[in-house]
């Protein structure tokens, strides 16, 4: 009996394993890798239970959509230097939504905003923010998903960070990004398929160039980009043989407009699932992937020096030639070891050789019970701005409860729900055009007890650019940039009537380029609403925000709120 119960672990195992070759395959993509590899790749064991989710699914059903209409006054004071005091008024109209049913899931918040300014020289702005991820069934196995994001971040990595992007301050770019896309995962004829395409558009405005401390030499600011990833597997699990494999393949190209910049890479593997035990399996696989990165110089003004737009982005001379920052092709390989001892837990932790380089990945996802979820990974590849946002947001459970400043409107950099929780602050960090290499962990935690919600989001990243040597900006090459972050939330359900949210976070960037300095920034905010009458809320915050680096004032900005919304 041991022994049949033995091999049903087993098999079980390498089961779950092999179940998610759309997930693994797609996690190849160097562009996945400060997303995918962060956040999606722990859950990918979940995603052997897919069918005992959907049966779960068909038992419940949530259609939660809630417009509002919303204002507000704000005011906000530099503490530290003596700062005057500035006053706004918000007028807001949102809309958010919770939906699961039998086909589909999404999770959106979705938030217009126009500010008067009253004194202290704030202008009248407009703001539009929002977050969604959504899955939709088309048929058993065959998923259109799909996730969009518009949010404000730093426009360069240098420049004053306050934690408030108020107003039509400078260094503030206005970020868009959307991507779309179906996969599928199918079991054929005793062989696990799996195959899916994402497309995916990002686009960043920026309203004031950064400024920056003396002696920095400004970088290049990201504009548009359009990336296409498309990936294909199959495998089979222990059986006829005692071990699992998987072939699979694929494409990714991204275009940037800025500097005609281009990414375009392919690869094709075969791995092999070895179980050696109920809870544990040997993994490895070994390929083949062609990468290049290539893009044009910028124009040059009469002493060599580049030429930039109003914007602070450079000017792109298109009769240069394309040159290349990033160049590899040849044989990849990665080893191995999966641990699961029980349907809650799984570790997965690979050594290999990509890039010309040795890497490091894994992932560990721990469920203690329905409402707390653990999930931390490692992750190493090449990214941009562009590519990284979309992996981002398809690494987003699809269930979650958006939260915001509630001085700012913004959304918060990181998200949580029963499915767990995922951020993208690694990939929001400042909106740099350079493509790069990314390396780091990300660690999040979501969890509810009794009426409190917590969510806690802690990482390390560190971006080293890629430029031409040849190119008037190869001084970029080589530039590596770290960031430290935490962020954490609570909340709790004080009566029928209210309730009251808790946020705080702690920033730091170790800045790389020569003459820049290192920023650190932290901030903590409150919200107490309380319903008065069907779906009229009153709502009081206030909110700290600290600042400081080399070259700047450091700040202590104090800000706070009343509002009224009246939810339809």
């Amino acid at each position: 009996m041991r022994t049949i119960l033995t091999i049903r672990g087993t098999a079980t195992l390498a089961a779950l394993l092999l179940a998610g070759t759309a997930t693994g395959a797609q996690a190849q993509f160097s562009g996945d890798a400060g997303a995918d590899d962060a956040t999606a790749t722990a859950p990918t064991v979940e995603s052997g239970r897919s069918e005992k989710r959907a049966e779960a699914r068909r038992g419940k059903r949530q259609v939660d959509v809630v417009p509002y209409l919303e204002v507000g006054q704000v005011l906000t004071a530099d503490l530290k230097n003596g700062g005057d005091v500035l006053t706004y008024t918000t007028v807001a109209a949102g809309l958010d939504a919770a939906i699961v049913t039998t086909r589909a899931e999404l999770a959106a918040t979705v938030r217009y905003e126009h500010r008067f300014g009253w004194n202290g020289g704030q202008s009248d702005s407009d703001t539009i923010s929002g977050l969604a991820r959504g899955r939709i069934e088309l048929a058993r196995g065959l998923n259109l998903e799909g996730g969009a994001l518009a949010t404000r971040t730093r426009a360069d990595g240098q420049g004053a960070d306050s934690g408030l992007f108020i107003g039509n301050a400078s260094n503030v770019a206005n970020l868009y990004s959307v991507y779309a896309g179906p996969t599928l995962t199918r079991r054929i004829g005793g062989l696990d398929v799996g195959a899916g395409y994402r497309f995916g558009y990002t686009k960043v405005d920026v309203d004031t160039p950064a400024i920056l401390a003396p002696g920095s030499q400004p970088q290049d600011i990201f504009d548009s980009s359009t990336n296409h990833v498309a990936w294909a597997s199959v495998g089979a699990r222990p059986g006829a043989l005692p071990f699992g494999w998987q072939v699979s393949g694929g494409y990714e190209r991204e275009d940037a407009s800025q500097l005609d910049q281009r990414f375009e890479g392919k690869y094709a593997r075969a791995d092999v699932t070895m179980p050696i035990g109920p809870t544990v399996a040997l993994l490895g696989g070994v390929g083949y992937e062609d990468i290049e990165i290539g893009q044009r110089d910028p124009v040059l003004d009469a002493n060599g020096i580049p030429v930039r737009d109003a914007n602070g982005r450079f000017v792109t001379d298109k009769s240069s030639p394309r040159q290349l920052s990033f160049d590899t092709d040849g044989l990849i390989w990665d080893a191995g070891v999966m641990w699961q001892p029980s349907r809650r837990t799984s570790l997965t932790a690979r050594v290999g050789r990509r890039y010309g380089d040795t890497i490091y990945t894994g992932s560990f996802a721990y469920r203690a019970d329905h409402a707390t979820t653990l999930q931390i990974g490692v992750y190493d590849g090449l990214s941009s701005l562009g590519r990284g946002v979309s992996g981002g947001l398809a690494a987003l459970p699809t269930q979650f409860d958006p939260t915001r400043n509630p001085i700012g409107g913004n959304i918060n950099p990181c998200v949580f729900g029963q499915q767990g929780g995922g951020c993208l602050t690694n990939q929001l960090g400042n909106a740099t055009s350079a493509q790069y290499r990314s390396r780091g962990v990300q660690a999040t935690m979501a969890s509810r007890y009794g009426r409190w919600s917590y969510g806690v989001g802690i990482g390390y990243d560190q971006r080293k650019l890629l430029a031409p040597l040849l190119s008037p900006i190869g001084s970029l090459n080589g530039i590596t940039d770290e960031s430290y972050y935490l962020f954490l939330s609570a909340g709790r359900q004080l009566d029928a009537d209210s309730d009251l949210s808790l946020a705080g976070y702690v920033n730091y960037f170790d800045n790389g380029a020569p003459g820049a300095s290192d920023v650190q920034s932290a901030g903590l905010s409150a919200s107490y609403a309380r319903r008065f009458w069907r779906g009229l809320t009153g709502t009081a915050a206030a909110s700290l925000n600290a600042f400081d680096q080399d070259g700047f004032n450091s700040q202590l900005i104090g800000s706070a709120l009343v509002g009224l919304r009246y939810n339809f």
